[in-house]
């Protein structure tokens, strides 16, 4: 198998933070744009596709800031974190995407953030 490597997109999204952040932690909301269905239970969330299921533990979790997942198949270094930043002068908010994926397939992977994002954004009516 492949190596895989770290990748890091950012998209400026028309949101308060803590509203953003909601739909990057909470099940429901995440069963809105990212996933067809989502479970959370134990520290571990549960993500359906086309009736497949792909589990991720909850590494870590700020408020408002940022979410940090690890799919529990998944090579040990690898993990997948949604980072809410908002820009000091101009209040703009931003969500930054870190993600692994074997090199040949990092720019599919993005493609499919990109879907899924545009995805999120229309979600939020941003």
């Amino acid at each position: 198998m492949a190596e895989k490597k770290k990748f890091n997109l950012e998209y400026e999204i028309k949101s308060s933070p803590k509203i953003l952040y909601s739909f990057l932690s909470e099940p429901n909301a995440l069963a809105q744009w990212f996933a067809d269905e989502v479970t959370y239970r134990d520290q571990t969330y549960t993500f359906v596709w086309d009736g497949e299921e792909h589990k991720a533990k909850l590494l870590s979790a700020k408020d408002n800031k940022l979410v940090k997942f690890k799919w529990i198949d998944d090579e040990p270094h690898c993990y997948f974190e949604m980072e809410v930043m908002q820009d000091e002068l101009t209040n703009d908010v931003a969500l930054a995407i870190t993600d692994f994926a074997p090199e040949d397939a990092i720019e599919e992977r993005k493609k499919i953030w990109d879907n899924q994002i545009e995805y999120l954004i229309s979600v939020l009516g941003a």
